[in-house]
């Protein structure tokens, strides 16, 4: 059995493993295939094949991106999978999504200073790196400013909806996503669906549109997950004919998540990978 896991972050976005140590990660949780899927840039992908190239190791990378996206009140994620990182219409859109997380992170760190947290942005952009910045470098920094005990308690009293350094994003619509991730040869996946905290109504109506944006798979599977979501979620890619995806949406290893830990679909559903040629069922 090929053990996928087809989302994952580096720290070219808000991971804390650098390409070279995630891929090797992988490799020792025995995951075949691996899809790096950093949040609105590609620029990890070329590193991590020069890596697996080097060292001549049987992973199977397929080239990702996760792009956020406004939809209604929510902000939704859209990963693309098995996209040409090199697609001109693609690198526009990542451009222009780049700029709008800039903007964003100079607006929450101004908030944050009006608190009196002098210099956070700086030090977030520090945290970043060459990174894109995130408010995931926002909460690190205030973790080391000892405010909270952890980044979960950082996003809850500062970074959330409604708190001081809260601002809300301008991303691309849904559409626009898939369109460039379709154009791009690659597959538009409807990331995390049991993460958006809406009801049933609200996901059939997201669905509804996703599909018809062209959308064409959702992620199914995830290691940290009531058997009974996982259930749900296969029995909704099936009513809605989409593919089915799975992936730990891995940034750090922890207790409870690590790279290919418990990712399996329900009975019938049809694996994501069949739009690039695998033929591993389900």
């Amino acid at each position: 059995m090929i053990k996928y896991d087809l989302h994952s972050h580096s720290t070219f976005s808000d991971g804390r493993l650098a390409v070279p140590e995630l891929i090797e990660r992988a490799t020792e949780k025995g995951v075949d295939v691996l899809a790096l899927t950093d949040h609105d840039t590609v620029a990890g992908v070329s590193v991590a094949r020069d890596f697996i190239a080097e060292k001549n190791l049987a992973l199977e990378l397929i080239s990702g991106v996760e792009i956020s996206t406004k939809w209604e009140s929510f902000e939704i994620h859209i990963v693309g999978l098995n996209i040409d990182i090199n697609d001109a219409n693609l690198q526009v859109l990542l451009t222009q999504q780049q700029q709008k997380r800039r903007e964003r992170a100079k607006e929450i760190g101004a908030r944050l200073e009006k608190r009196g947290y002098e210099g956070i942005y700086a030090q977030a952009l520090e945290l970043a790196q060459d990174a894109e910045i995130t408010r995931a470098h926002f909460a690190k920094a205030l973790v080391e400013r000892g405010v909270a005990k952890n980044i979960q308690g950082v996003f809850k009293k500062f970074l959330a909806r409604n708190k001081t350094g809260y601002v809300p994003s301008v991303w691309c619509s849904m559409e626009e996503a898939i369109e460039a991730i379709q154009g791009a040869g690659g597959v538009a996946v409807l990331a995390h669906p049991g993460r958006y905290q809406m009801s049933n109504k609200w996901l059939r109506k997201l669905l509804d549109e996703f599909t018809g944006a062209g959308g064409k798979a959702m992620e199914v599977a995830q290691p940290q997950q009531a058997p009974s979501e996982r259930q749900f979620l296969g029995q909704l890619s099936q009513e809605y004919n989409l593919l089915a995806s799975q992936g730990s949406d891995f940034h750090y290893p922890t207790s409870w998540l690590d790279l290919g830990r418990n990712l399996y679909l329900p009975k019938d559903c049809q694996g994501v990978w069949q739009f690039w040629g695998a033929t591993e069922e389900c």
